[in-house]
């Protein structure tokens, strides 16, 4: 029963963790388009010094495609199919 509980619990942090992930790799992106206010800098920033590390990854795996930056839409691809793969193998835990 703990273990049952224990694996649960796992699964909805991991779940909740790349929900909120994916959005600040979304907001990352929106935010690198538009030029935000000096008082909403420290957000820009905060998004860059987050998302940053985990798409320069990417950036140095992916080939350029022109001007277009396919990492973020890896990145967030990556991230959703690590989570599934986790989660199946946690449900052959229980």
């Amino acid at each position: 029963m703990l273990v049952l509980d224990t694996v649960t619990q796992v699964e909805r942090f991991l779940n909740v963790f790349v929900t909120v992930y994916v959005l600040v790799i979304f907001l990352y992106v929106l935010t690198s388009w538009i030029q935000l206010p000096y008082s909403l800098r420290g957000v820009q920033r905060f998004l860059y010094d987050v998302c940053e590390p985990y798409l320069r990854l990417w950036r140095r795996i992916l080939p350029m495609a022109g001007p277009i930056d396919l990492s973020p839409m890896v990145a967030v691809i990556a991230l959703v199919v690590t989570e599934q793969i986790v989660v199946a193998i946690l449900d052959r835990l229980q």
